[in-house]
């Protein structure tokens, strides 16, 4: 067998009594793409960081093309052609893409630009990316980031390359584009290695997977030979039911009614255009779209969050009777009604969380205005956050570690947690298990579906169309700020929903 392009063996790491890696070992050949698998918390992304230069193994070698390497920093990294192409992205904003690729390198020759232009242009047509070199990075799609930070890395030579959860933002459509430029990699020669949890694009992408289960190493499959069951079962240790458990609707009632919102940006971009629609208690109303659609101005319009041009959002109060126009209310009387946001954005600790805060201090921020006096009582938001960690099995030390120091999915679970805890009356829940191992998510699956049985009208904006079908009622889909379908999700298909997604003329089906 061929030298491996790197291989790790007996690899250990501890932060203070957590042993986060213990005693891995495995392989990655030249011209072949490796799916690193595990839930949330298993170590992943700390295993990759030692091969990155960030961290430091505590035990153990790391062996680059049968040479034993001491990588003690990502310049280190560098040297030896590892690229690591992070979940939280590492750019300067108001730099353009080239800039943003030779930042930082120190050849000791003179930068000159056209070269730098001309050397992404070679990389782009080998690979098949798409991008535009002058364009600076506040302009540019999530998907676009992407591809400037892959550039950077093999623009300084990378042959082995790192990605941590790298769809995780990603569209079905740009997923399958990322696909084809990595099989061109592989094909190339490079040695790939993908941290993900998202099962069915291991099985489309990888050669081999290898699977962490809490810090430990549990072995590496042939994809070929594998499935989703044998997988699930490696990652969780235990035989795990990949079945939604959907109600049939029972007391419905029109909660929220939508009529005819138009919103515009500050620049005068139309970002909702006449958008109507019923949610109803006791059912959960599906969001599909595009990245971008409208789906988080939608709801942010809901929340109060967004300034609305026209149109009214009547919510119907079930503890009053009364109906009110959401439109005149403000983000904290709208939350005090009982309409909830859990917006899991792409930058979790950009919003939603304050990473350098404990779990606790988390929970308080939505309960801090009702504290009386200058001393804020802290037994309710410590119980609700033990609740949280409990139900949601939160992998943390205890409720008094600062939120930065969780795994992305922890992190989540944080989030979503604390607006299901509201017992609201509106539950919106926007990309709630983006990042989430499989177990984690079918848990915020039920969840949603508890919410929905105990009378709440939940809206799931959601990216993986099998998970809209199987979870939703109804299923509303967007397409450049406008509404261009209502399907029944009984009865539709993926490749209906498709054609909604790219549709952009507006006509609504069965309400």
């Amino acid at each position: 067998m061929s030298t491996a392009a790197i291989e790790l063996k007996g690899i250990t790491k501890r932060f203070g009594s957590v042993v986060a890696n213990k005693n891995i070992s495995l392989s990655v050949q030249n011209g072949e793409i490796l799916s690193l698998l595990g839930e949330n918390g298993s170590g992943k992304t700390t295993l990759m960081n030692m091969i990155s230069g960030i961290y430091h193994p505590d035990e153990g070698q790391i062996f680059i093309n049968g040479q034993e390497a001491v990588i003690a920093s990502p310049h280190d990294a560098y040297d030896y052609k590892i690229g690591m192409i992070h979940q939280h992205f590492k750019l300067v904003d108001v730099f353009s893409a080239a800039e943003n690729i030779v930042l930082g390198m120190n050849d000791g020759k003179k930068f000159n630009m056209n070269d730098v232009y001309a050397r992404v242009s070679q990389i782009c047509e080998k690979y098949g990316f798409e991008i535009d070199a002058h364009k600076k990075i506040y302009q540019m799609s999530v998907s676009e980031k992407q591809t400037v930070e892959i550039i950077k890395v093999l623009y300084r030579g990378a042959d082995i390359l790192i990605l941590d959860e790298p769809t995780a933002v990603l569209t079905p459509q740009e997923t399958q584009t990322l696909f084809k430029v990595l099989r061109r990699m592989r094909d190339d020669g490079k040695a790939i290695i993908i941290i993900t949890h998202k099962l069915h694009e291991v099985l489309s992408i990888s050669d081999r997977v290898s699977v962490l289960r809490r810090g430990e190493y549990v072995g590496t499959l042939r994809t070929a030979d594998t499935n989703e069951i044998e997988l699930t079962e490696m990652m969780v240790g235990k035989k795990i039911s990949l079945n939604i458990e959907r109600s049939e609707p029972h007391d419905i009632k029109d909660r929220l009614v939508v009529s005819n919102i138009q919103c515009n940006s500050r620049e005068g971009v139309r970002l909702l255009d006449n958008v109507s629609f019923v949610a109803r208690s006791g059912e959960i109303l599906g969001i599909a779209g595009i990245a971008g659609s409208g789906q988080r101005e939608l709801l942010e319009a809901i929340a109060g969050l967004q300034h609305i041009d026209s149109g009214s959002i009547i919510y119907n109060n079930p503890k009053t009777g009364v109906q009110d126009n959401l439109r005149d209310k403000t983000p904290i009387q709208i939350r005090d009604l009982g309409v909830r946001l859990s917006f899991v954005p792409e930058d979790r600790l950009g919003m939603g969380l304050v990473g350098n805060m404990d779990i606790v201090d988390n929970m308080m921020l939505r309960s801090y205005r009702h504290g009386k006096g200058i001393f804020l009582k802290r037994a309710e938001p410590k119980a609700l956050a033990d609740k949280i960690i409990s139900d949601l099995q939160v992998v943390t030390p205890g409720t008094s570690t600062p939120v930065r120091r969780l795994s992305g999915g922890n992190v989540q679970k944080v989030l979503v947690g604390r607006e299901i805890a509201a017992a609201p009356t509106v539950l919106m829940a926007a990309y709630p298990v983006r990042g989430l191992d499989i177990n984690s998510s079918y848990t915020i699956y039920n969840l949603l579906n508890e919410q929905k049985e105990h009378g709440v009208a939940v809206i799931f904006v959601g990216e993986d169309l099998d998970v809209l079908i199987e979870l939703c009622d109804r299923i509303m889909v967007i397409g450049g700020g406008r509404v261009t379908g209502i399907v029944d999700a009984r009865n539709t298909t993926k490749e209906e929903i498709g054609l909604l997604m790219t549709k952009t003329d507006g006509g609504q089906t069965n309400e």
